[in-house]
């Protein structure tokens, strides 16, 4: 059974690929163990530094109904990055973060690397499943409002989408901006 999952993990991965077929030689057979695939057609990247990415994840695990989409660690870089559906009006705001969308590509290690430098924390599961832009959004604000606190910077009094008066975010922010929609989620 396991070989069968990490099979269908590794064609739904090597999918985003330009030759799916070398991506999964490499990932079998090669010297690097790591293939370019390109972001924005399947799925989206947000990347977040390492810190604020690792407990989102651990967060994301623990949430009872909710299945957590594919996230790789990178500690040479020092980031995380959390498999999105792609939405190409979307931008995400907050210290270290950016989406990598179309036209981007990220370097992949093959879905059951769960070692070395470039790993996953949650591998693909190879039925397409993401993580929610909604719930990742809210598991960020949360640990970057934990870790401001464990920092020693007081919390924002309220959790809410409006600056203070004096143009400043008083905490730490983490906003996505669909501009197709035209509107801020929380």
């Amino acid at each position: 059974m396991a070989l069968m999952e990490w099979t269908k993990s590794m064609e739904w991965l090597a999918a985003a690929s330009e030759d799916p077929g070398a991506c999964k030689e490499e990932w079998q057979n090669g010297i690097t163990g790591v293939a370019l695939l390109a972001a924005g057609r399947f799925w989206d990247v947000l990347i977040v530094p390492e810190q604020l990415g690792l407990r989102v994840a651990d967060l994301l695990e623990e949430l009872p109904l909710i299945e957590p989409g594919p996230c790789l660690l990178d500690t040479r870089r020092r980031h995380v990055g959390f498999l999105l559906p792609p939405e190409p009006q979307t931008m995400w705001i907050g210290t270290g973060m950016r989406l990598l969308g179309a036209g981007t590509w990220i370097t992949a290690p093959a879905p059951h690397c769960r070692w070395g430098a470039l790993r996953w924390l949650v591998p693909p599961d190879g039925s397409g499943t993401l993580t929610m832009p909604e719930v990742l959004e809210v598991a960020l604000q949360r640990c970057a409002n934990e870790l401001s606190r464990l920092q020693g910077h007081p919390a924002p009094p309220t959790h809410s989408r409006a600056a203070p008066d004096d143009g400043r975010p008083d905490g730490p922010q983490v906003a996505r901006h669909c501009a197709a929609r035209g509107y801020a989620h929380p």
